[in-house]
């Protein structure tokens, strides 16, 4: 029986929360059945970034909640719930995302450490050959860090630091959060219609930019 894409969101404490909403909302948008986990620090930084007390998925997703609070389309569940569906390799899905992703997160992913569901997830992601996406927003970079990234990346993860493009002249905050957030999308295979491609969206250029000598 088909089924709708499934895709699990972690949050954890990295600063960065403005990527997990858009997200969330383009992910809904597109027809995605969502399963989120924050850790503690990650509920920590959508009250300080956003103003969201808790994992809610109402303010996350900018939709009416039911009145239980629930969302259609996204299933919450708490850090400690390491008994959960998605803790299982039975569970299926089409990808992980942990945006934004903590050093201490892609520690605990490239160690094969599962002390919570969130980490847990991403070691069920990895060993089940599905992709995972680690959003890692931290700098500079330990080599301790770099490290990690490298056992993830030999792992089967794919890290991708939430580095804006600026060769389509963003001209706010919102479009320096969907360049990043199209490119996530794009890894876990997300259809969308943001303006992040080059030479798919209009961009500064000129014959000279061509032809000059550089020296101009």
């Amino acid at each position: 029986m088909a089924r709708n894409k499934r895709i699990i969101v972690g949050i954890t404490g990295a600063s960065g929360a403005p990527y997990a909403q858009r997200l969330i909302r383009l992910a809904l948008d597109a027809g995605v059945e969502l399963h989120l986990i924050a850790s503690p620090l990650g509920k920590r930084l959508l009250q300080d970034e956003l103003g969201i007390e808790g994992l809610d998925p109402a303010a996350l997703s900018g939709r009416e909640p039911r009145a239980d609070g629930s969302v259609p389309g996204i299933t919450c569940y708490h850090h400690r719930d390491v008994g959960a569906a998605i803790s299982s390799g039975s569970f299926q899905h089409d990808g992980m995302v942990i945006a934004p992703c903590s050093a201490n997160s892609l520690a605990a992913v490239a160690a094969g450490t599962a002390s919570n569901l969130l980490h847990r997830a991403a070691q069920v992601a990895l060993k089940e050959r599905r992709t995972l996406v680690i959003l890692h927003r931290e700098m500079p970079l330990s080599l301790v860090e770099i490290r990690n990234m490298e056992r993830v990346t030999e792992a089967g993860a794919v890290v991708a630091p939430a580095a804006p493009g600026f060769y389509l002249l963003p001209q706010s905050i919102d479009d320096l959060v969907d360049f990043v957030v199209g490119r996530v999308l794009d890894q876990l295979g997300i259809e969308h219609d943001l303006a992040i491609r080059w030479g798919e969206s209009p961009a500064p250029s000129t014959e000279a930019d061509v032809d000059g000598d550089g020296c101009d």
